[in-house]
């Protein structure tokens, strides 16, 4: 298998927080990027210049997801506290008082395409659903069997996706919350899912090492992706590549046009993998985990966070 290996090629780096990013966003235009810390506050960058355009509050508690809303008005930040933020996106007003309704702790956040609605992925179990526009309480979903580390909508809108502690994901209808799928395999936590920009086909990524993908219209697997166990190192003016046997994934993301996924690894790297199953490019950077991972709407650059800094890589043309 080749693979191309590039080491320090990034851009440029964000600097400024002082602990682990934990989730970034580009905004619709790609003009800005969002990120959440462990420092417990959310930053906006300038992607050209990588100026920091504003800085949040500190939350009083690490935030664990950021989302840019479809119209790039607005930025959600959801934090360890159970807490959710609602933010302007140019300058970081607060839109209301924190979403909080025994949400317990915060994993993932994700705007609808229409910008209606918020879902957000928590430990109480359930898929918590919050309407932007006043901040109200709409509904929530259960699992039943788990917290909630991560929640996607399709596409067109009309399905949820949510992965958990245990391995399952499920697959809901967004029209009347009909349970679609539940999809089983994973041995481990699911700390990701995403549909394809066609929404044909659902990722599936967990701490097991494995990248799953499945078909949305009846839940059949298609193929499994092993991920995260190649550790790369440089010295002696060679770049040195250690099957490491367990590999493990902390996030990741689809190309815009479906062909490529960005997965971060918790060997500190990124690993950009064909659908096909075909492993094609590691970027290293990052001295620890890379615990988040976002492609700019076309396609051409990639953000990786992780251990207080933000990368930004040209992935295409």
């Amino acid at each position: 298998m080749r693979v191309t290996i590039e080491v320090d090629t990034s851009l440029r780096t964000l600097e400024g927080h002082t602990d682990s990013v934990n989730s970034v966003a580009f905004s619709p235009d790609g003009q800005t990027l969002v990120s959440g810390s462990q420092d417990e506050t959310v930053r906006v960058w300038r992607v050209d210049d990588g100026a920091c355009l504003w800085a949040s509050e500190r939350h009083a508690s690490k935030v664990r997801s950021v989302a840019f809303s479809p119209d790039g008005q607005i930025v959600a930040a959801g934090s360890s506290s159970g807490a959710v933020w609602l933010r302007r996106a140019t300058d970081g007003e607060l839109l209301y008082p924190p979403l909080v309704r025994w949400m317990g702790l915060v994993f993932s956040v994700a705007f609808s395409p229409d910008g209606q609605t918020l879902a957000v992925g928590a430990l109480t179990e359930s898929v918590w659903l919050w309407r932007v526009a006043d901040g109200t309480l709409q509904g929530f979903l259960r699992t039943l069997d788990s917290p909630v580390h991560s929640v996607s909508f399709s596409p067109d809108g009309t399905l949820l996706a949510a992965g958990g502690k245990h391995g399952i994901v499920h697959l809901w209808r967004t029209a009347d919350g009909a349970r679609l799928h539940t999809l089983t395999g994973h041995k481990e936590p699911v700390c990701g899912v995403a549909f394809s920009p066609d929404g044909q086909m659902l990722a599936s990524g967990s701490e097991d090492g494995t990248v799953q993908l499945w078909q949305v219209a009846d839940g059949a697997p298609v193929r499994t992706l092993r991920v995260g166990h190649l550790l790369v190192s440089s010295g002696d003016n060679a770049v040195h590549v250690k099957d490491v046997g367990e590999g493990a994934m902390c996030s990741m993301a689809f190309s815009p046009d479906g062909h490529t996924l960005a997965v971060g690894t918790r060997q500190g790297t990124v690993e950009l993998w064909c659908v096909c199953g075909k492993l094609m490019r590691i970027l290293v950077g990052h001295e620890f985990w890379t615990d988040c991972v976002a492609f700019s709407s076309d396609g051409k650059m990639l953000a990786s966070g992780g251990d207080r800094t933000v990368r930004l890589w040209q992935v295409s043309a």
